[in-house]
């Protein structure tokens, strides 16, 4: 059984979608809440749980409070 999930992570502030690639390829939105504070989010397919903290490591990096980590769906193997 695979370890692999879908994982949405948000962030306050912008990342650069240049920047998927640094971040294990997830694909980057940057939207703007109503009260006008920009919000990251990230989404996409992570291995394993350490490469989710790879990711969230990477993501430290940035300096952008962490907002939401949450798991869309486990990937299933046939």
């Amino acid at each position: 059984m695979s370890d692999a999930a879908r994982y949405r992570i948000q962030v306050l502030g912008y990342v650069d979608p240049a920047h998927a690639r640094r971040l294990r390829d997830v694909a980057i939105g940057n939207t703007v809440a109503e009260d006008g504070v920009p919000i990251a989010t990230l989404e996409g397919v992570v291995p394993d749980q350490a490469a989710l903290m790879g990711l969230l490591v990477a993501l430290s990096g940035y300096h952008l409070p962490l907002l939401s980590v949450a798991l869309q769906r486990p990937r299933r193997d046939p």
